[in-house]
């Protein structure tokens, strides 16, 4: 039996809203993936610590403040500098198009908009896991 999936999820910044990540992390959870809610405020440096100290697969982001162009940059710089970089990080929030575009060539995996189903996200992350698994495998 594969191993289940660990995810981190944490609300960076000065963002109080979290009703949103509690429902994702209820549906991870519901589809037998291990959750780690850091909870609010959290600095990028908090939520990578958390990460590699966890041992995650993946890290989701959940930022309806405004300050995603900051806040991703922060966590990816945070991850480079750690030497996590193989852990996935992806995100939801308000985000315009144009930002998602830029934020994900960046190195954000993938972001999702309001209006984005607990399955398609649940999905995604089944998805890049095991593709960052196979990639893995054959290096």
């Amino acid at each position: 039996m594969a191993e289940k999936i660990r995810v981190l999820l944490a609300k960076p910044g000065l963002d109080g809203h979290d009703r949103g990540v509690k429902v994702i992390a209820a549906a991870f959870r519901d589809a037998g993936m291990e959750v780690i809610y850091t909870g609010l405020r959290q600095t990028p440096q908090m939520i990578v610590d958390a990460a590699v100290q966890e041992d995650v697969d993946a890290i989701g982001l959940s930022i309806l403040s405004g300050a995603h162009m900051t806040l991703f940059p922060a966590v990816l710089k945070e991850m480079k500098a750690k030497g996590a970089e193989n852990i996935i990080l992806f995100g939801g929030g308000i985000i315009p198009d144009e930002d998602i575009a830029e934020l994900e060539k960046e190195g954000v995996s993938k972001l999702f908009t309001p209006g984005a189903s607990t399955e398609e996200i649940v999905s995604y992350l089944r998805s890049a896991v095991k593709n960052k698994s196979d990639d893995e495998q054959i290096i």
